[in-house]
């Protein structure tokens, strides 16, 4: 299933390129210009709980070493106190935080699907965010809009 998933993710998304977010030593660090196979040795492949329909879904999950590997390419963009705001998740508050001092782009809160488009556009290149534990794609999500990638 975790091949099925992640073929269908790379036909259908919009993104070329991904920033990574993480947490270490108590600080945020975000790493850009990574390509979608710099991020595949990070890749999960979880269920999600039988009461939510126990599907299957592609989480990334950077263990202590993977982000210790990262940090020479890494921007440390504060401590840990910057995602503590209470209104949205972490995931959230740092794509917020990257659009915002790394694009240097006003942030708008969306729910664009990836495979319309990116998190940001910038000088031509199509930015998917991702915080360390974020799911990227689930089995439900392309049953639903894609059944033909899971045809089989």
């Amino acid at each position: 299933m975790m091949n099925l998933l992640i073929a269908a993710y790379i036909a259908l998304t919009t993104a070329t390129e991904y920033w990574f977010g993480f947490t270490y030593g108590h600080k945020v660090y975000a790493v850009t210009g990574l390509t979608f196979a710099d991020l595949r040795p990070l890749m999960k492949i979880e269920k999600a709980a039988s009461s939510k329909g126990g599907h299957s879904k592609i989480r990334i999950k950077a263990k202590v070493a993977d982000m210790a590997a990262l940090l020479p390419k890494a921007v440390c963009l504060g401590g840990e106190e910057i995602l503590a705001d209470e209104k949205w998740n972490t995931g959230i508050k740092f794509e917020k935080i990257v659009t915002e001092q790394i694009a240097g782009q006003e942030w708008q809160r969306d729910s664009v699907p990836f495979w319309v488009a990116p998190d940001i556009e910038l000088n031509g290149r199509k930015i998917q965010v991702k915080f360390n534990g974020a799911e990227l794609t689930n089995e439900k999500t392309i049953r639903l809009h894609f059944p033909e990638y899971l045809a089989c």
